[in-house]
């Protein structure tokens, strides 16, 4: 049994990946397991750890606003589509899990020419334009949030969540303590940007440093490009990446799992795997939604949880240093508070995702 992974381009659309592969490899050890997608280091580090082997295509992304960017992605879509052509050629799958996204576009599309049964994933309460296409090119649609069922043929969708790894909610705040240099006396903010990092959160979190550290210890994951900027920022405020309760990192990989079991307060975008995994931990959140998200995708994730109590939005239009900084206080210094956020977002968490989905796959190639 062989089967293809499609997606890629962010942390986001890679773990939700892995998490059904591991499901699938339990239930079929002896199934052949292939990525394809687009090149990247984050996608070599991910199914390289799995030991997935990998297949790059090009990709160009699907925009529904001017671009000049899209001149270019317009070449890069067929030149896409007719390498997978070749590789589902050479390979010939018995299935294609796609995460959904403009990385896995060519792929699904290759893959409905050959008729391979194809089953997508949409993690997001609005469906962004790649997965309102590839819809119509699937047999299976997998849905993480109900808003998000209308978007698609009542006969092919289904409620799963989003799938997770099983350890996600098995961290050790012990193992965050020592390997961060944490005390168990002060309260900890985890400010999580997603794999990428986010500058807008980034700088307004340095604004306010002075005024956090004199409560509280922070773990602060700042993305790869942004890592050197905040460091030197932190620096000059007077504190020491790694010291006196200050941590920042580029990127956090199975850290992650620790991180946030020891986390009082996590400060986050409104990507749908981060949302999962902060609800699979039961977090108190402030909830930040990128502006530019595709399809606005981000708010409408938010404010799906924002309306049953399970999450604090704040728009990054209009949020400033102080509005910020009380919100984070209001939160920390209220038990009750903390407790009615942990409960509410703990009903997004899906435990039982990632083997829905698994089942799902293996029940098109039976059929």
């Amino acid at each position: 049994m062989r089967i293809i992974l499609a997606g890629g381009g962010s942390g986001g659309h890679l773990v939700p990946l892995v998490a059904v592969a591991r499901k699938i490899r339990e239930k079929v050890p002896e199934v052949e397991l292939y990525f394809i997608g687009p090149k990247g280091k984050m996608e070599d580090d991910i199914m390289g750890r799995e030991n997935i082997p990998i297949r790059n295509i090009m990709t160009g992304k699907l925009r529904r606003y001017f671009s000049l960017q899209n001149v270019v992605d317009l070449f890069k879509i067929p030149v896409g589509i007719i390498k997978s052509l070749w590789l589902l050629f050479v390979l010939m799958p018995d299935a294609i899990f796609s995460k959904g996204g403009y990385a896995s576009f060519p792929v699904v599309v290759a893959g409905w020419f050959y008729r391979i049964p194809i089953l997508i994933h949409e993690s997001d309460s609005n469906p962004g334009l790649a997965n309102s296409i590839l819809g119509k090119f699937s047999d299976r649609v997998a849905v993480a949030y109900v808003e998000a069922e209308k978007y698609f043929p009542a006969a092919q969708v289904v409620l799963t969540g989003n799938p997770l790894r099983e350890n996600i909610n098995k961290g050790s705040a012990e193992k965050a303590r020592q390997f961060f240099g944490l005390t168990e006396s002060r309260k900890t903010i985890f400010v999580w940007g997603g794999s990428q990092g986010a500058k807008n959160i980034n700088d307004r979190l340095l604004r306010i440093l002075p005024q956090l550290m004199h409560k509280y210890q922070i773990v602060h994951q700042t993305g790869e490009n942004n890592f050197k900027e905040v460091s030197r920022v932190a620096g000059e405020l007077g504190f020491k990446v790694g010291h006196d309760g200050y941590c920042a990192v580029p990127f956090l990989q199975e850290e992650l799992i620790d991180v946030l079991a020891i986390a009082d307060l996590i400060i986050s975008r409104a990507g749908s795997t981060s949302i999962a995994e902060i609800a699979a931990n039961k977090k108190p959140a402030i909830i930040i939604p990128l502006e530019t998200s595709a399809s606005d995708h981000q708010r409408m994730n938010a404010y799906s949880l924002a309306r049953v109590g399970g999450c604090v939005v704040m728009e990054e239009n209009n949020m400033g240093e102080h509005m910020l900084l009380e919100k984070i206080d209001e939160i920390m210094e209220s038990e009750t508070l903390r407790s009615k956020l942990s409960e509410n977002i703990g009903t997004f968490y899906h435990p039982d995702a990632a083997d829905k989905l698994a089942d799902g796959i293996l029940g098109m190639i039976k059929e």
